[in-house]
């Protein structure tokens, strides 16, 4: 099955946009204390006063040095949709004190989106730490409400997209990586949330049918080993004809044609003994139903004395009646030399019954593969072509979350920072832009914040790009192109173009684009060169350091 023109629904008569593709993501889905907090904001009158959050991430995850940024059409699609149903607001009044006023929930039920904007870096980019991923500006009170849902929609996204594309970075792109992880995922959610960022963080197809249809993701699956035992003897099989694939005539007994071949393969390779019967017969049988796409899992016995014996029997019976076989699946033992062994047997049919192709079938690994599993094979030799993932994948095993956070950094124009005693910890303040500064050789060299109203860095003139808190780290950078990364997704008020949410498979190009555009040294898995992340302007550098002055309480000596 192919990828589909995916993505969110945007009428162009309207711009109406769809809602979240999870119908749990509503207002709800939040924190008590963003209710709290906006009913403390509109008691005190403050709930209308015009705020700026950033959202961003400190540290890049599973000991890497990029993340892959994930999860924006889905908040722009809650954001899109955003409105309190009365038994929502019911709820809400009945989880609050009951001073609570009850004109607060008449403003509740007038809240929506309409006078809030959000900026973000593209869906599918390299990001990196402390860089602001969005911008989120609007009425105090209603941007809180959006805190916890963007943190939740994003977090798991991005985590699992950095997962997919390490994963895809590790076996190379000449293999075919397929995402198994539904019956592992951490609930439906998780599952049909992990197959689509999967997908936009390299990966080729899924084997989760629900995310196939919702998102247009290419389906791959063949059978299990319950399939393989449930059969018990050829005599199961009744109907044993099968029409040529170009409609000429009929075998009327494809069962004797899959014997004689097994027969031949048995003396070529000096195998006397009986290959599993039930096997064969699940094989056979399997064949009849999928001709056009028999791909067949091998180790319900024996991979080497039973499996590839009883496949290659099966396979050559359908190459006598137009048919090409599509390759076999291994989910257990050791995959290298299993997969080496299996090459060289389908060479040696392909030598000896002189069938093109038979030695290029497709051969598939899985069973527990991670990042240090696809790094061993690749070390040891084998010929696997493609490899299907699911519990490390799907549920970030190595990482349990990529610790996303949501900051005021202005209110009413005033820039805000958060200052603690972990110096990592402290805000960034004020209205910010991001650019990204490239290099001669094309890639990118530093991310640099500036504040709002400070002018673009220019293609060839030299910037100072400051740490925000150490001092002594600076460098100059002459830009050979200059790209910005924060886009208005959603104007409200502002008038300004809003940017159109591309399809899936869109994001997963521009993932790939990027990933490629990276200096090899950062994308290493072992010891990664680390990238100048955290940079800002000079001017912005003086305005954190006044600021943090300013607001840091001045100790006393008695």
């Amino acid at each position: 099955m192919e990828a589909q023109n995916n993505g969110p629904s945007e009428r162009a008569s309207n711009g109406v946009i769809d809602g979240p593709t999870n119908p749990m993501v509503t207002p709800l889905l939040n924190d008590l204390y963003q209710f709290t907090m906006a009913y403390a904001y509109w008691k005190a009158g403050k709930h209308q006063e015009r705020a700026v959050f950033d959202l961003y991430f400190r540290k890049n995850p599973f000991g890497g040095e990029y993340t892959v940024f994930s999860g924006l059409e889905e908040c722009i699609r809650f954001i899109a949709n955003f409105k309190l149903a009365e038994d929502e607001i019911d709820f809400i009044r009945q989880s609050l004190s009951t001073s609570c006023e009850e004109e607060f929930f008449d403003y509740l039920r007038g809240l929506d989106c309409s006078d809030v904007e959000v900026y973000a870096i593209p869906e599918g980019s390299v990001v990196f730490p402390k860089i602001p991923l969005l911008r989120v500006e609007g009425p105090i009170a209603a941007v809180q409400l959006l805190e916890t849902p963007f943190v939740n929609l994003i977090n798991f996204a991005s985590l699992v997209s950095t997962n997919a594309a390490r994963h895809r970075k590790v076996a190379g792109k000449s293999k075919t990586l397929l995402e198994f992880g539904l019956r592992r995922a951490q609930g439906p959610d998780g599952g049909v949330g992990a197959s689509k960022y999967c997908y936009l963080g390299g990966f080729d197809a899924t084997s989760n049918v629900a995310a196939g249809k919702l998102f247009g993701i290419p389906l791959r699956g063949t059978h299990s080993h319950a399939f393989v035992s449930s059969y018990m003897s050829l005599d199961e099989i009744t109907d044993k004809s099968l029409r040529r694939k170009d409609g000429s005539s009929t075998c009327e007994d494809f069962v004797s044609l899959v014997q004689t071949w097994l027969s031949k393969i048995q003396l070529l390779n000096g195998v006397f003994g009986e290959t599993n019967q039930s096997e064969l017969a699940a094989f056979t049988s399997y064949a009849l139903a999928f001709p056009d796409n028999f791909l067949a899992l091998v180790d319900t016995y024996d991979v080497m004395r039973s499996g590839i014996p009883n496949f290659c029997a099966v396979a050559l019976a359908l190459g006598d009646l137009g048919y090409k076989a599509a390759g076999i699946r291994l989910d257990s033992g050791d995959l290298a030399y299993l997969s080496c062994q299996a090459r060289k047997f389908f060479c040696s049919i392909e030598n000896e019954f002189r069938v093109p192709g038979f030695g290029k079938l497709i051969i598939t690994a899985s069973n527990d593969l991670n990042e240090e599993t696809l790094d061993a094979l690749n070390k040891q030799g084998h010929e696997v072509d493609a490899f299907g993932i699911g519990t490390y994948l799907v549920t970030c095993y190595a990482q349990a979350a990529l610790g996303v956070v949501f900051k005021l950094v202005e209110i009413n124009n005033q820039p805000r920072i958060k200052l603690s005693e972990d110096v990592s910890k402290v805000s960034i303040p004020c209205k910010k832009r991001s650019y990204r500064l490239f290099g001669r050789e094309g890639y990118p060299l530093v991310d640099i914040m500036t504040g709002e109203n400070e002018p673009s860095p220019k293609v060839g003139e030299r910037i100072l790009c400051r740490h925000p808190f150490q001092e002594s780290k600076r460098a100059y950078v002459v830009p050979q192109r200059v790209e910005e990364l924060l886009k208005c997704y959603w104007p409200g008020k502002s008038g300004k173009t809003r940017e159109t949410l591309p399809p899936l498979k869109e994001m997963r190009e521009r993932c790939i684009n990027q990933l490629e555009q990276m200096r090899p040294d950062h994308m290493r898995k072992l010891n990664p060169t680390p990238y100048k992340q955290v940079s800002v302007s000079a001017k912005l550098y003086d305005f954190i350091h006044f600021l943090w002055l300013n607001e840091a309480p001045v100790g006393e000596l008695q």
